[in-house]
């Protein structure tokens, strides 16, 4: 199997790199703005041109050492590492505001480097511009294109010279590998995390909170097993979102946390817990995610017991009582080699099944134990349970009147149901099938002479019903 041409987009900030991306892409996966400097990592996407696959590659905006900005130094790296992976390199330039020093400079490097460099002047978007895209000659680039990332015209052309005369190289057959997102507050520690995982500096890390604007994925194998490892911005609390760029970066984890399967959050053990982490925790149980907890900056704790601060977590947040948890220095590498461990459990308890029968003897085992309350003088009973669906796993109770089921009991059961199968980081959902109302089975059978028998076989026949709907749904899963 080849692997795909890869492509980088390249050039001094705000001349359009984010936004030819997305065109090239066909979805706004980089975010896009005004302000200069938002692209900040590199970000990877496989692309299609008339037949043709490839991966290109967005980068931060190039500038000298003159300008100061604290990311600056970063940002060129990880443009320097982008040029030297890519197979072709596209250069993006800005019509509007014509040939730029910075430009030339940016030019001058990529001629160094020996490989095809294609021209794309940007914003061209009517034809009375493509004149003073014509300044741009002087660059020395043989091949120019005027292009408008905003209107799609000449792309695929542009595309189909970079990709001209480039042989992909051979590579090993990817298969399925489990995506694992790093969540958290910004400057906890996700990216210092990544890099210490990676062994490279793939993603910028800086003291300063925000760092991250995108989700970058990377590619990864621990013990045979393929992973796709997650960085995201950080989530800010809504008040905190002060810029466009962090309210887009925080929508986009968001979706990050929808197509992973196991999230890794992240928590600052020099602050604890905090309210918005139990939000962002709250969002992850929400979209039926495998959770694992990890204390980064443990280095930097004295005095408290890793008991205690599990002891405080099971009292505070009840879903991330059921996760793993780990104490790491991301910075020292400490415990930062039992992570996939974790990961691994949490990613098989999202697809255990559970047998019908299994389930059966539990329930009748536990209302044996403890019988359920008495309600307005009738008494909760649970006919049958059975799985429903994986990943995550969700389970149907088959019961005499849904409104019996009091939260105490409810909790008394998922608790042990936890002891007895384990499921640990993973959100489990219960819900709960009432029998028909008694009119709507009259008609099935004659009516009985005592009401005894009239229970026993409203009973019966719901027994039959729930057992073909389960049936049914074995077979749907």
């Amino acid at each position: 199997m080849k692997r795909p041409i890869r492509i980088a987009l390249v050039g001094r900030p705000n001349v359009g790199k984010s936004a030819l991306f997305n065109r090239i892409c066909q979805r706004r996966k980089a975010i896009v703005h005004e302000k200069e400097g938002v692209t900040r990592d590199r970000l990877y996407e496989r692309a299609e041109l008339f037949g043709t696959d490839f991966e290109i590659i967005d980068t931060g905006g190039i500038k000298t050492a003159l300008h100061e900005d604290a990311f600056q130094e970063e940002i060129t790296i990880q443009a320097q590492i982008a040029i030297e992976e890519a197979d072709s390199i596209i250069m993006v330039a800005d019509c509007r505001t014509g040939l730029h020093p910075l430009d030339a400079y940016v030019a001058s490097i990529l001629q160094k480097t020996g490989k095809k460099v294609t021209l794309a002047v940007n914003k061209v978007d009517a034809d009375h511009f493509i004149p003073d895209a014509a300044e741009f000659y002087g660059l020395g680039i043989k091949h120019l294109f005027p292009v408008s990332a905003h209107h799609g015209n000449n792309v695929a052309e542009l595309l189909q010279e970079a990709l001209k005369d480039i042989e992909p190289e051979e590579m090993a057959e990817e298969s399925d590998s489990i995506k694992v997102a790093f969540i958290g507050r910004p400057n906890v520690g996700k990216s210092t995390l990544m890099n210490h995982l990676l062994n490279e500096r793939r993603c910028v890390v800086s003291p300063e909170a925000g760092t991250t604007r995108d989700a970058i994925d990377v590619k990864y194998t621990h013990d045979g097993i393929e992973y796709t490892l997650i960085d995201t911005a950080g989530i800010r609390k809504k008040k905190g979102e002060k810029e466009a760029v962090d309210k887009f970066a925080a929508l986009r984890t968001e979706k990050v946390i929808e197509r992973a399967d196991v999230c890794v959050l992240l928590l600052d053990a020099t602050q604890g817990l905090t309210a918005h982490d139990k939000r962002i925790a709250q969002m992850i149980e929400e979209q039926g995610k495998g959770c694992v907890l990890l204390f980064n900056k443990w280095d930097m704790v004295k005095g408290f017991r890793m008991e205690h601060c599990q002891t405080a977590i099971r009292m505070e947040a009840h879903f991330l009582a059921h996760c793993p948890v780990l104490f790491i220095s991301a910075l020292e590498g400490r415990n930062v080699d039992k992570i996939f461990e974790q990961i691994n459990l949490v990613n098989d308890a999202m697809t255990m099944r559970v047998s019908t029968g299994k389930l059966n003897s539990f329930v009748e085992e536990m209302m044996h134990r403890y019988h359920p309350p008495m309600i307005k003088g009738k008494r909760l009973r649970i006919y049958y349970l059975t799985q429903i669906k994986t990943h995550p796993p969700r389970f149907l109770l088959f019961v005499n009147h849904a409104a019996l089921m009091g939260e105490t009991y409810k909790k008394y059961l998922i608790n042990r149901f936890r002891e007895t199968f384990g499921f640990d980081g993973v959100p489990l959902t219960f819900m709960l099938r009432d029998k028909k109302k008694q009119e709507e089975r009259a008609a099935l059978k004659p009516r009985p002479a005592s009401q005894h028998h009239k229970e026993a076989l409203e009973d019966e026949i719901f027994v039959e019903e729930l057992l073909a709907t389960t049936a049914a749904e074995d077979l749907l899963n």
